[in-house]
Formats: C-alpha cells, structure tokens, sequence
C-alpha cells in the first residue's frame, strides 16, 4: 500500500511538475507577445473569451490566465466585462488539458517516448541561449506530463485493488455530493484543476471510479480552480477582487447547474456513444468536462455587462480613484505593473494639468484647490513606493525604456506639482497685462497635453507643448532683459520688476514640466529609450 500510495503521489507530482514548466516554458517563449495578444484581443466580450480560451489552450493553465487578467484589470488594461469574458474562456480553454490526457495519454502509452523529450528538453536549457531555453523548458515539461500520466495509470491499477471508490455511493444527492467535495479538495490541494482532471481521468480508465463518480469529481475541480484566482486577490485592489468573485460564481453556478443537469448530460454522452462513436469512458468524460463549461458559457456570455455591474454594486470602489489601478499582487508581472504605474501617472498628470488650469483660467479670482492638490500628493507619493517596489533583478524588464521614461515623468510631476503649491505667490501677478499671452499659451500646452493623454489628440501634438514651452523660455530670457532695463531707467520699481520676472518665470516652468510629461508619459514598452540626461532640464 505504501509502494502504491508513493507511486500515486510521484505521478501527481510528475504532471504538476510537467504543467508547470510547460506553462513557464510557453510563457517564456512568447514573451511579452503572448501578454500583448491577450490585452489586444479583448474588445467585446466575445472577443475576450476567444482570448482566454486560445490563451488557456496554449499555456495549459487557467490559473496562470485567470491570475493573469485580474493582473490586468488591476492594471485598468481591459474593463471588467473583458475580464469576465477572459475569465470565462479560461475555464472552456482548460477542458483542453482533459482530452490530451483521454486521447494521447491514457490511449497510447507515451511514458517511453517521453524520456528522449525530457533529455532534449534539458539539454537545450541547460546548453542552448535564448528562446531556445524556453522551448527546451516547455519540451521537457510536455514530456513529464505524459510520464506522470503512465506512473499515475501504474498507481491506480493496483490502487484499485486495495480501495476502489467505485463502491461507495454513486447515486443519489449524498453520492454526488462525495464525490463532488472530493475532486474539489483534490484540486485545492494540488492547487490545479487540470492535475485533478487528470487524477480522474486515470481513475476512471482503471476502473476505480465509476462514471457517475467521475463526473461529480470534474465538477469539483472545475469549482475548486477558483481557489487561486480567490487566494490571489486576497488583500489586492477591488478590481482584482471582483475579478475573483466572478470567477468563483461563474464557476460554482456552472457547477450547480451541471450537477442539476447530470442526467441529462449523461443520457447526451450515451447517444453521443452510441451514435457519434464518441468512445466509452475517459474521453467521454472530457467530452462531458467541456460540455457543461460550454452550456456555462452560453447561460452567463449573453449577460456578461449585466453581470460585471452586479458585481460592481456587491463590491464598490471606495479607494483613492488617480492610484486605485497600483497593486502589490502586479509585481508578480513587472510589465504589468509598469503599465499600471504609467496608468496611474497618466490620471495624476491629467488631474494636475486640469487643477493649473482652474487656476490660471481666472487669475484674478481666487480658486480653492487644496482638496485637489492633497490627492495629487498623495498619488505621487504612493506612485513613487510603488514604482520603487517593481522587480527589476533577472532582467524581469525587457526593455527599459518605459522604467526610464516614467522616472523622469516622476520627476518632472514632483516639480509641476510644486509649482502647484507655490501658485498663491504668482497668481495675481499673471492677471498683469505683460503676462497675459505667455498666461494663455501656458494654458493652451497644457490643455492640448491633458486631452492628448487621455487619448483625444491625434499623433504629433507634442509639437505643440514643444514650442510652447521653447517660447515661454525665450521671453522669459528677454523679459527678464526688458523689465531689468526698465527698471534701472525708472520706468517700473524694483518690486514690482521681480514679481514679474518671479510670475513669467513660473510660467515657464509649468509650459516647461508639461511638455516633459507628455513626452514622457507617450513612450511605451517598444519606444527607444530616452536620453539619460534631458537636454531642456535646467536645475530650479
């Protein structure tokens, strides 16, 4: 019994241990691609269900797609209807696993043929350079697979010998009810629905479970997968929280409903059998696996945006709106998270730009922005710890033209928002007639670049900022000549001259921090990298 139980728990371990370097290893290859596909495919509902089915089917893990889009919509890559519709997908696209195993693992017998695989496979990660480390990865974690597979299908031969769970209940809500909890338990154990899947598959093929029995234990595994994507939320943003809650329900609600549809599921599969050829057993299983996800899919897909509001009502977002895309469960994915840092400096510019120009809109006017300029600060300050917080060891980041952009975008908000604070100072002065064009194309720069950051200008509107912020430079170089001119012959006092030079002087700051923004903030993960050393950066 001991020798056998060993055997069970190697063949287990075999299969994780195979999925996971699959996983990793297709990961690895694709690279940010496979990241990009999924956020870029994510339109419609549909479109993002197709997405996470493809992506689910060629990284053969639910877990890693679901952790993945909470990940993103986190990030506030995709809206939350997308997520759903990722999530949903990835729970059709993981039944895949089960024909692999019923078709080729328990058909044919793969384990011999397996060994050269995992030789090949170690040999090129551990030898080759490159992406060709990643296919050895992926090769040698496919070839494990199908050895667990033949230690799994030795163990539960003799496994069923000694304790055959075929003799207990089957029928009936008890039976069901058995089974279910088991293959649910399995899957938190093994913490993957697809190791389970595959537990009964063999179980079934060596007759140690019945049908029935069978099938209550994929609807377990196919509600215990959720554990994960729960377990990765805990303590993460309310998006990633409600992401993980839809998860559970979609699946516990598919879950009840296959349980209450059993009978008919199975007399379907009998006619399939029967007329169809579809062959008895494993593989009628993972036909029944898939066809309970689908009709899930088709109960939940049509009401998907009805869903995702509901959702959004039992868990509101109370939290700070400019950084409530920054979570500490991203740095897992540093290139998402970076992407959520740059959403997360793209709102914070935005509403500063809009606060300078409630300001500047009425200079004569006082206009209260406290209130606004104590979230800015805030939003800076946790940017910053968080920014700090993004892995950069093991060359997690590869390229780093977006961690280098967006420490000079920091930068330049810390100033722009200083500049924010000092505004009482220079206010008045702006209404003063010399003022009043470098005030309005001040204005105009940063309007052009909060519009422009919020995706409603079309390519090239930097040139605007540009030569604002150029113009600004050059008349604050010339009125700084003309007003110390004017008052060393007495035409204005000394006073008045500084608060002039003071006000134009600010002005040509903020047209200055504006226009490094928006170019800043417009570089992304395939621009070059900007210059280490900003040529326009005067110290202040």
């Amino acid at each position: 019994m001991t020798a056998l139980t060993f055997k069970l728990l190697g063949g287990i371990g075999l299969f994780l241990l195979g999925m996971v370097l699959l996983t990793d290893g297709i990961k690895a290859f694709a690279g940010d691609a496979l990241r990009r596909s999924l956020v870029r495919f994510t339109g419609t509902p549909l479109k993002a269900f197709s997405s996470g089915a493809l992506t689910t089917l060629a990284v053969q893990s639910s877990s890693a797609t679901t952790i993945t889009v909470i990940g993103f919509v986190s990030a506030g890559l995709i809206g939350f209807p997308q997520a759903l519709g990722v999530v949903m997908g990835a729970s059709l696209g993981t039944t895949g696993t089960g024909w692999i195993v019923s078709v080729l693992g328990l058909k044919v017998s793969l384990g011999t043929w397996a060994m050269p695989l995992v030789a090949i496979g170690a040999f090129l990660k551990l030898l080759a350079h490159g992406r060709l480390q990643s296919v050895g990865l992926a090769l040698a974690g496919f070839g494990l697979i199908f050895i667990g597979i033949d230690t799994l299908q030795l163990a539960m031969a003799g496994l069923s010998a000694v304790f055959n769970l075929a003799n207990l209940p089957s029928a009936g809500l008890l039976g069901h009810a058995l089974a279910l909890g088991i293959g649910l338990l399995m899957t938190v154990v093994l913490q993957s629905s697809s190791a389970a899947v595959a537990t009964t598959l063999t179980a079934l093929h060596a007759g140690a479970v019945n049908f029935d029995q069978a099938a209550s234990l994929v609807i377990g595994a196919a509600i215990g997968t959720t554990i994960t994507g729960a377990l990765a939320a805990i303590g993460a943003s309310v998006p990633a929280q409600r992401t993980a809650l839809a998860h559970v329900l979609f699946n516990a609600a598919t879950g009840l409903v296959a349980l209450l549809l059993l009978p008919g599921f199975l007399w379907g599969i009998g006619l399939a059998q029967r007329y169809l050829g579809l062959d008895a057993g494993a593989t009628s299983l993972a036909a029944f696996h898939t066809a309970f996800i689908t009709v899930g899919v088709l109960l939940f897909l049509p009401f998907v945006d009805h869903f995702a509001r509901w959702i959004e009502r039992l868990l509101p977002d109370r939290g700070p709106a400019l950084t409530s895309h920054l979570d500490a469960s991203l740095y897992q994915v540093p290139a998402v998270a970076l992407e959520a840092n740059g959403r997360a400096l793209v709102d914070t510019a935005r509403e500063l730009l809009s606060a300078l120009q409630a300001v500047l809109a009425t200079p004569a006017q006082p206009v209260d922005v406290s209130v606004r300029q104590a979230e800015i600060d805030s939003a800076l300050t946790r940017i910053q710890v968080f920014f700090a917080g993004i892995p950069t060891e093991n060359h997690a980041l590869p390229k780093p033209a977006l961690r280098v952009a967006q420490l000079h975008a920091i930068d330049h908000l810390m100033r722009l928002a200083s500049r924010l604070r000092r505004v009482d100072g220079v206010r008045l002065r702006l209404a003063d007639a010399r003022l009043v064009d470098a005030t309005q194309a001040c204005c105009q720069a940063m309007a052009l670049t909060h519009d422009a950051l919020g995706g409603a200008v079309a390519p090239g509107w930097l040139v605007g900022p540009a030569d604002t912020a150029r113009d600004l430079a050059q008349r604050q170089m010339a009125g700084r000549r003309t007003v110390l001119r004017e008052t060393a012959e007495g035409q204005a006092a000394p006073e008045d001259a500084l608060h002039v030079l003071d006000a134009l002087r600010w002005l040509e700051r903020v047209a200055h921090h504006t226009w490094r923004i928006g170019h800043y903030l417009s570089i992304d993960a395939d621009s070059p990298a900007p210059p280490d050393v900003d040529p326009a950066l005067r110290d202040e």
